[in-house]
């Protein structure tokens, strides 16, 4: 299987050096060249491998959580803690942090819900940046201690 998968490496690294000849000149219009069939196949295979390490990461992380009893109950605190996290970041939102006339000024259409989403994930940015910051200080202060 692992000579397999070098083949396969090969052959598209092949393919991508290939491609990377075909490109366009840079002299060539954005337009003309975003229409180029061997920048589109570079773009194909960057996704088509992008997905397969993606799928192989979420399916070898999952095999491995499952077959610990210990990791999947940790992994379960976690998740837990993320979810009360940004129940508590949603909470703290109130969504009139921006104006909705001022953003309508500026082209951007949206409504209260939205800013409240937005304003949502900065809670929960903050939060966790502080848990971030709180666990290396604490590290810090018990690493001192001893």
């Amino acid at each position: 299987m692992h000579k397999i998968v070098k083949i396969i490496l090969v052959v598209v690294g092949l393919i991508g050096a290939a491609l990377w000849f075909m490109l366009p000149e840079a002299e060539m219009p954005a337009s003309e060249a975003a229409n180029n069939g061997a920048l589109n196949a570079m773009f194909a295979i960057t996704w088509l491998l992008l997905g397969i390490a993606v799928v192989f990461s979420l399916v070898f992380a999952l095999k491995n959580l499952f077959s610990n009893p210990a990791n999947l109950k940790k992994t379960l605190f976690v998740v837990v803690g993320f979810l009360i996290v940004v129940g508590i970041g949603f909470v703290l939102s109130s969504g009139t942090d921006v104006s909705i006339e001022e953003m309508a000024a500026r082209g951007i259409p949206t409504d209260e819900s939205e800013i409240k989403r937005i304003g949502a994930g900065l809670n929960v940015f903050f939060i966790l940046t502080l848990i971030a910051v709180g666990a290396m200080l604490w590290g810090g202060v018990r690493k001192m201690i001893k």
